[in-house]
């Protein structure tokens, strides 16, 4: 029993053997608690200063509108040049912007405009800093260990939702909410080290993308002309346009349905959080992924999300956000993973973008949907569409699906 579970341990943690990705991880721990901290700590002061789901949902959409519009051509910018040098970039550009942010608001001059620019701004570095840093795990890690590395970034990019929200939370009850956004453009300082300790002759860098017309397009077919890529891209879209606008409900959910504040809304996507590090480790010791085994996570998000749309008080709540958090990091991992291992190494900076577009670019309509429906109908209602359409986009591909029940030999 002791060997069986030393053998557990060492496939879960396998890829912290690696230099490189052991720093870059470290880094990336530390950041991402900022991070969330400042996720909420501005849907916060977004609904102080408005009252309204709907300002909440259009932040939210903002931030993750430049994806939408631009999101393709950062992937091509990430096929194109160093990646590591890119992600040093867009983290410096993210530190000041949270600095800016923090200094409006300790100033007392923030206002809401002040929040959409700077939301919008912070979308414009996500568009070449998430296909960066999503396709960078492979210039540090084996292709064998494509999803054990990125489980373990979702480990721990979901403790940092366990650890930042109920900080934030705190804080914003106790001297507001700049101070949040302070302390995570501090944290950005952690990745900047981190990626300056590396050893870049260790990393196994793709070959550049030439300049030629097409490029774009050419993403566009490789996704389409695949059929295990083209089925995840279309899950990732339901789920992303209709589950995941957790910023949105959670704070509803906090105040309207179980009568708290800050701190409710903290220990909420905390809750969030912990089932995420929870569904990440145990995805981190997976070997192989395929179209079938993300069609069943498609599933069990939907079932989830329609328990906690019935839980009757706060225990019961985070009992199950515990369960949606889970679900939504294994559907996410196994998504992102099963585009990096079935695609070209040189298509991945695309391939990964394309999935940023779909996974965040859908934030701009989906936030404001959500916060309208949910002024409308209840915190709840946004939980029982998450779990309607995961189930009904389940059910419509679940005959395509099954002849890649079988991971093909690219695709392990």
């Amino acid at each position: 029993m002791r060997n069986r579970l030393r053998a557990v341990r060492g496939r879960t943690l396998r890829s912290l053997a690696v230099r490189n990705y052991r720093i870059f991880l470290t880094g990336h721990g530390v950041s991402v608690i900022g991070t969330w901290m400042q996720r909420v700590a501005q849907d916060w002061l977004v609904l102080e200063l408005t009252d309204s789901a709907f300002a909440v949902g259009v932040a939210t959409g903002l931030q993750f509108l430049p994806m939408l519009l631009f999101g393709l051509w950062g992937g091509l910018l990430v096929d194109r040049f160093d990646r590591r040098r890119i992600i040093m970039l867009t983290q410096t550009v993210s530190s000041l912007l949270a600095a800016a942010l923090a200094t409006l608001v300790l100033t007392g001059v923030v206002r809401l405009e002040m929040v959409y620019v700077l939301a919008f701004a912070l979308g414009l570095v996500t568009v070449v800093d998430s296909p960066a840093r999503h396709t960078f795990a492979t210039e540090m890690v084996d292709p064998a260990d494509y999803v054990n590395a990125h489980a373990l970034s979702s480990t721990v990019h979901n403790t940092g939702r366990l650890v930042g929200p109920a900080v934030a939370g705190l804080l914003i009850a106790w001297v507001g909410p700049g101070i949040a956004f302070a302390i995570n453009s501090a944290s950005f300082l952690a990745v900047l080290v981190g990626l300056a300790l590396m050893d870049p002759a260790a990393l196994r860098k793709s070959p550049a993308v030439a300049r030629a017309p097409g490029r774009i397009r050419e993403g566009l077919r490789y996704v389409w002309h695949h059929p295990e890529l083209r089925a995840c891209m279309i899950l990732v879209a339901v789920v992303a346009l209709f589950g995941q606008n957790f910023r949105v409900v959670l704070p509803l959910l906090a105040r309207d349905d179980l009568g708290g504040g800050p701190a409710t809304y903290g220990w909420l996507t905390s809750a969030l959080g912990l089932g995420a590090v929870l569904g990440a480790l145990v995805t981190a010791a997976r070997e192989h992924v395929t179209a079938w085994s993300l069609l069943m996570a498609t599933f069990a998000f939907g079932l989830v999300n329609l328990l906690a749309a019935g839980s009757p008080g706060l225990t019961v709540a985070l009992i199950f956000l515990a369960f949606v958090g889970a679900a939504h990091i294994t559907f996410n991992t196994l998504a992102r993973t099963l585009l990096q291992l079935g695609t070209d190494a040189q298509m991945r900076g695309r391939v990964a973008a394309l999935h940023g577009l779909v996974f965040m670019g859908s934030q701009p309509v989906g936030g404001p949907l959500l916060g309208w429906l949910c002024e409308m109908w209840g915190a709840r209602a946004g939980l029982v569409i998450a779990g309607v359409t995961a189930l009904i986009a389940g059910l419509a591909l679940i005959s395509r699906l099954r002849h890649l029940r079988k991971a093909p030999p690219d695709v392990v």
